[in-house]
């Protein structure tokens, strides 16, 4: 191998190193957003597991899509709660600045709005679920 092929070949891999620096950074800072995130979301997120608001909103949903016959599938993804309706999905997500519920319909969001903690569940479940019926 000549020098030339030499020097070519270790400017590749030195060019192949910084690359993968850059991109190791960037998947750094991206996991340090998400940590911090998750830290804002804490609070609301435990609220949202342990509050008297879902087992209300639990209970509500059962009933309600008892009487319209609808099943409702619930499922822990996380700290976020969904409730499953047909083709329908509510899903409770905590954020840094409150409990969202977002709509979605065929696995395409289709509205969100802000969940107050400290209400009744059951109006939110009626929207929901009247879409489903």
């Amino acid at each position: 191998m000549s020098f030339l092929d030499n020097l070519e070949n270790n400017l590749k891999s030195l060019e192949s190193q910084e690359g993968a620096h850059d991109s190791t950074g960037r998947q750094h800072r991206a996991r340090e957003r998400e940590r911090a995130a998750a830290r804002a979301a804490a609070p609301y997120a435990d609220a949202l597991k342990n509050g008297p608001y879902t087992s209300e909103l639990l209970k509500q949903a059962a009933r309600i899509g008892f009487a319209m016959r609808v099943k409702v599938h619930i499922a822990w993804l996380g700290s976020t709660l969904r409730l499953e309706a047909r083709e329908r999905r509510l899903e409770l997500r905590p954020t840094s600045t409150g409990v969202v519920a977002v709509y979605l319909e065929n696995s395409q969001e289709t509205r969100t709005e802000a969940v107050d903690l400290a209400g009744a569940p059951e109006e939110l479940v009626r929207r929901w679920l009247a879409a489903a019926a």
